[in-house]
């Protein structure tokens, strides 16, 4: 009976902190698509706002994509107004898991988008 209630709380440990990354990590997509539809906001702004609140969550190893509406990368300097401007921020797994060898996420990798459009004056 021991193995198989270590094995459970190995998992709840497990899903728990992906769900944790998971909130963490839309917040920071949001956080970064506020900036980013900004007028004169950078690509390097967004990716310190990205960064900041991953920091705060303690993760480490995230990326950072800024893409137009086609799925292309852009520039959020270069974006006309009410153009759609996606930041999309993903981890893997393995770069935030509490356990030494995750099993049930193992491979996967947490990702978030946010969509919003460009605030610029016509």
């Amino acid at each position: 009976m021991a193995p198989v209630f270590f094995l459970m709380i190995l998992g709840m440990i497990e899903i728990g902190r992906g769900v944790m990354v998971q909130q963490i990590i839309t917040n920071a997509s949001r956080e970064g698509a506020r900036i980013a539809v900004l007028p004169g906001s950078t690509t390097l702004d967004v990716e310190n706002r990205v960064d900041a609140v991953l920091e705060a969550g303690g993760i480490t190893g995230a990326t950072t994509n800024i893409l137009d509406a086609s799925g292309n990368p852009m520039n959020p300097e270069d974006a006309e107004y009410g153009e759609v401007i996606n930041v999309t921020v993903s981890v893997p797994f393995e770069q935030v898991s509490w356990l030494p060898a995750p099993n049930y996420l193992a491979g996967k990798t947490l990702s978030s988008s946010t969509v919003m459009r460009g605030e610029r004056v016509q």
